[in-house]
């Protein structure tokens, strides 16, 4: 049985090696107006190349490839990595890369846009920078995108985070929230920020899947694993309404310069 001091000495490389199908099945996705705010905003077109760094299934990329654009997919876990490059196979425009956000091994000014969703949290951010500056082009710009998850504004919802702060190894110590206006600022010459809406719909199975899919929650070979799943179960019994629940996001959009 592994123990909450091994959980917590996994790197961040690694802590999503053995959640890869969850986080396939489970994780939201982005609302389209996320490339409608960055056309309109950025001016960008079908011909930029994009890098996506910290691409991990490719979620985001996804989004741009459909677009037209080259994405190059940035990603040092090689699960993540290897899930991507199957899920996203059809796609001729997409380029995986074996690299890290502190060294991606593309070249000098190589990339008309960098962007990283839901990973930005786990770089180290001085080392970022300067690498997002080394392979963006003069005057190109950097995108940040997570879905953070609204914590208090439905019962279950409530109960929800409750549950991750009762049984979750280190959440509160990696929560992305933890990248405040200081941090951002210290990261872009000049930023902008906009939300939008996004939401999930679960069964109960959903809810587990969406549950496992994150890296801060004990797997079943843990002690805590079957009381956190009862508890869950009796979440859902509590607020479902029609046998589904619904998460409820702000999907947090920042664009900024480097230089």
């Amino acid at each position: 049985m592994k123990t909450t001091h091994q959980k917590t000495a996994v790197s961040s490389t690694e802590r999503f090696s053995n959640r890869v199908e969850n986080y396939i099945r489970y994780r939201p996705g982005y609302p389209p107006e996320v490339l409608s705010f960055l056309t309109g905003e950025l001016h960008l077109k079908p011909s930029w190349m994009i890098a996506d760094v910290g691409s991990g299934t490719g979620i985001l990329s996804e989004i741009f490839l459909r677009n037209g654009n080259i994405v190059f997919g940035v990603e040092p876990n090689n699960e993540m990595r290897i899930a991507a490059e199957k899920l996203l196979r059809r796609y001729s425009n997409f380029k995986s890369i074996n690299g890290t956000a502190e060294a991606t091994t593309l070249p000098l000014h190589s990339v008309d846009l960098v962007m990283a969703g839901q990973a930005f949290h786990w770089f180290d951010q001085e080392k970022t920078k300067k690498e997002f500056r080394r392979i963006g082009k003069p005057g190109g710009s950097s995108v940040l995108v997570w879905n953070t998850r609204r914590t208090d504004t439905s019962p279950f919802l409530k109960a929800y985070e409750e549950l991750l702060l009762r049984y979750s190894s280190d959440y509160e110590q990696i929560d992305h929230r933890h990248v405040n206006e200081t941090v951002l600022s210290n990261f872009f010459t000049t930023h902008v920020r906009k939300v939008f809406f996004n939401s999930q719909r679960f069964d109960f199975e959903g809810l587990k899947g969406r549950l496992l899919s994150s890296s801060y929650v004990p797997l079943n070979d843990d002690e805590r694993f079957e009381p956190m799943i009862a508890e869950l179960r009796n979440i859902f019994d509590r607020t479902q309404q029609n046998g589904t629940i619904t998460f409820e996001y702000d999907t947090e959009v920042y664009m900024g310069a480097l230089e």
